[in-house]
């Protein structure tokens, strides 16, 4: 008797459907961070380069496939920089998971991976979000200017990072992306 009632109180309620994909596939993003050893790390209020990087994960349920999301965001941690201009040295720091989702489709031409809702929004309002293609972001070939390209190209990296999932790799601190 006490084997069943285990059993019964083990059993984890039925999945949403919402939760749960047949692809295989899931999206999951996740935050890594520059941090230089010198910093007050009890000051969170300091200022920091960080990506937001979005990788595909192949796994059967979403279990298996955050386990495998927080593998790959730790692939990084740890990986030594430093400026090249103050020769202050730091480390990528991986802050965790901001999103876990089901890819719902078959990965294909056209399969739709990504949505947004957008309700009780003027048509003007929709209509200011669409770009011509010259301004989509992977047609502007210039080289960033200001202060974010100041910031970025002061820390180099000093070693490449094995992580690479279908193409997508974790950026270095110049901002190219690390080539396994």
């Amino acid at each position: 008797m006490r084997t069943r009632q285990t059993a019964t109180a083990r059993r984890s309620p039925k999945v949403p459907h919402r939760n749960r994909n047949h692809a295989g596939w899931w999206i999951a993003s996740f935050i890594e961070r520059f941090e230089y050893y010198d910093e007050n790390k009890a000051n969170l209020n300091r200022r920091c380069l960080a990506y937001e990087n979005t990788i595909l994960i192949r796994a059967p349920n979403r279990e298996v496939a955050y386990r495998k999301a927080v593998a790959q965001g730790r692939l990084s941690n740890g990986s030594e920089g430093w400026s090249s201009s103050s020769g202050r040295k730091g480390a990528w720091r991986f802050d965790g998971l901001t999103g876990l989702l089901p890819v719902y489709e078959e990965l294909e031409d056209g399969a739709e991976i990504l949505w947004q809702k957008h309700a009780d929004v003027t048509v003007r309002r929709i209509r200011s979000r669409i770009k011509r293609k010259q301004e989509l972001s992977v047609f502007n070939d210039r080289e960033p200017k200001g202060r974010a390209l100041l910031e970025s190209s002061s820390i180099t990296s000093s070693g490449a990072s094995r992580r690479s999932t279908l193409g997508l790799a974790p950026r270095v601190p110049d901002g190219r992306r690390r080539r396994s």
